[in-house]
């Protein structure tokens, strides 16, 4: 019960105090706003609306949840009180899965902007929406993971912001948000099924249009198995260079 209750405070905490943070607000909310606008008002029919949806709820997604992690792990180790939780009575797995659970909510909530707008004005067809709301659910966690992953290595919220955009903005045009992964040179396509917004991805093009490039049930054990090795992967790390 404490650790429920350990759980759904720090959750809360992270919430009220890191949404509204600057960096949030313009690399998490306003940067894909600005983007998915840009891609709006280029677009004037539901055809070509389907053929860049995916993209940009991806994009949403990723941005907002490695906006949020580079906001609450950073700013809770410069001011040391995520040292102070580590010497709770609480086991670290469950104090990360609270501290990433946030971020994961706010991916959420990015992505409902560009899925209405997307249906609602453009009147854009989505084929499976249960398969929408697990893809989005999906990608949400692999972003904030990949964020918690990049985040780790971070001291200051500007290095972890820098760090986060060498990785977001290649894989823009690399994990198949707005250019097909067949299209880009055969020497660069490897590179794209190294990562893990990738398959992500493409199960968002499956659940819109069913144009996804690999079988779902594949995309769908590739982004578990990519979740299992980031969430072990900084855990390490975090008991490595944090703890011992």
């Amino acid at each position: 019960m404490k650790q429920n209750i350990a759980f759904w405070n720090i959750l809360l905490k992270d919430m009220k105090n890191y949404y509204l943070k600057p960096p949030n607000i313009s690399w998490g909310i306003i940067f894909p706003f600005a983007w998915m606008l840009m891609m709006f008002v280029k677009t004037k029919t539901a055809f070509h609306i389907e053929e860049v949806f995916s993209g940009i709820v991806a994009m949403s997604i990723l941005f907002g949840t490695t906006s949020m992690l580079s906001v609450t792990i950073t700013f809770e180790r410069k001011s040391r009180s995520f040292e102070r939780l580590l010497l709770a009575p609480l086991r670290i797995e469950l104090l990360i899965v609270a501290k990433i659970t946030g971020a994961i909510l706010f991916g959420i909530f990015n992505s409902i902007i560009p899925v209405l707008f997307s249906v609602l004005y453009f009147k854009a067809m989505v084929t499976n929406w249960t398969m929408l709301v697990i893809g989005i659910i999906l990608l949400s966690i692999i972003s904030t993971l990949l964020g918690l992953f990049i985040s780790v290595s971070a001291k200051e919220v500007f290095e972890a912001q820098t760090y986060s955009n060498f990785f977001r903005f290649p894989m823009i045009f690399l994990c198949g948000l707005f250019i097909p992964i067949a299209a880009l040179p055969v020497f660069i396509q490897p590179f794209s099924y190294l990562l893990p917004v990738t398959y992500g991805v493409d199960i968002l093009k499956y659940s819109i249009t069913g144009d996804n490039s690999l079988s779902i049930v594949l995309d769908l054990a590739l982004v578990l198995m990519f979740c299992f090795i980031l969430f072990y992967t900084s855990l390490f790390f975090i008991k490595k260079k944090w703890i011992i």
